[in-house]
């Protein structure tokens, strides 16, 4: 029998095995946008999937593979972004929990690493359905981000955000090599009552904040918080009876 949390890596008798248990799957949800001049395209994917990884140790959790790409409209002026449209998304989601439902699982946690508001709303309005299609079904969405951004005004300015100190260390923290020696300071100057995507002039480089101070040991920190906040949600919301 695997020990793996994986699911691409469990044989079919396996998995029979393990839902006699009621696991929690956790499917890590990635983007495939720019970060700046310093981090990878893949960075939300990065972290979704090292979180995933973290939070399956502490609760004995399943991880599905990974969605690698999100609804990124902000993003979408600079190279290397690839955004589904929000429907796209939602009726992706949408599947995808039917399909573990009708396989037997009936706790799944939905774990983005990209936190846009758009692609949160599609990937909750995927999840409704599912439920609506599948009672038994447990399910809850977050972005990783939801826990990171309560550091803001803490660990960082206020006003950090894509791209910045946070995001920064925190990818530093989990692929180091994947990080570039540029440490931009933007100034973001779109408004959130402003309707439409934000150009690059008002976001230059798809940067929010003052990356200088960035460092894996800040990265950690942030982790440890995350991790905690997503172990007690995951206990609260999904139990597993």
């Amino acid at each position: 029998m695997s020990s793996s949390h994986h699911l691409l890596e469990l044989d079919s008798r396996t998995v029979q095995r393990k839902l006699r248990d009621n696991p929690l799957v956790i499917v890590p949800v990635g983007a495939l946008e720019a970060h700046g001049p310093h981090l990878p395209l893949g960075a939300d994917q990065i972290q979704a999937e090292a979180t995933a990884e973290a939070l399956a140790d502490r609760v004995g959790a399943l991880i599905a593979p990974t969605l690698a790409y999100g609804s990124c409209a902000g993003t979408r002026p600079f190279p290397g972004t690839v955004s589904l449209s929000l429907g796209t998304l939602s009726s992706l989601v949408q599947e995808l929990l039917g399909e573990l439902a009708r396989t037997g699982f009936r706790r799944v946690l939905i774990l983005s690493g990209h936190a846009a508001q758009g692609h949160m709303a599609a990937l909750r309005e995927g999840a409704e359905h599912a439920v609506r299609a599948s009672p038994s079904l447990r399910v809850a969405v977050l972005s990783d981000y939801d826990f990171v951004y309560e550091l803001r005004g803490k660990l960082s300015p206020a006003t950090d955000g894509h791209g910045g100190l946070l995001e920064t260390s925190r990818v530093m923290s989990m692929r180091p090599g994947s990080v570039g020696p540029d440490r931009p300071n933007v100034e973001y100057r779109y408004s959130r009552f402003q309707v439409g995507d934000p150009t690059v002039a008002e976001w230059p480089e798809s940067v929010m904040g003052d990356t200088s101070a960035a460092s894996a040991e800040l990265g950690q920190r942030i982790q440890t918080h995350v991790l905690d906040r997503l172990e007690t949600t995951v206990r609260e919301l999904l139990p597993a009876s």
